[in-house]
């Protein structure tokens, strides 16, 4: 499994939509899609909405994204995400 953050920012319409169950629905689409939500977050700034997910690998959060769009109108920002301590091993070596 891969770690993707998920930045959303709202339109109008997507606005309109609000509610538990269309954050229950978003929660389903990522379970279906073979992962798991970490967390969802309100943000106040550039952003809207940020997911914490994970997903069995860019392609997927490809889908995801997609099918998130379309089911809440909400625009999103997809960008997988990589533990510091990995980074850092990484980084160096």
């Amino acid at each position: 499994m891969a770690r993707f953050v998920m930045l959303g920012k709202y339109t109008q319409g997507s606005m309109d939509g609000i509610s538990a169950s269309r954050t229950d629905r978003a929660g389903e689409v990522v379970r279906e899609s073979g992962g798991e939500v970490i967390g969802i977050y309100a943000l106040l700034g550039a952003y809207d909405l940020i997911l914490l997910v994970d997903l069995p690998d860019v392609e997927t959060a490809m889908q995801v994204s997609l099918k998130l769009t379309r089911l809440t109108g909400v625009g999103f920002l997809t960008s997988p995400a990589v533990d510091v301590e990995t980074f850092d091993a990484l980084a160096s070596g």
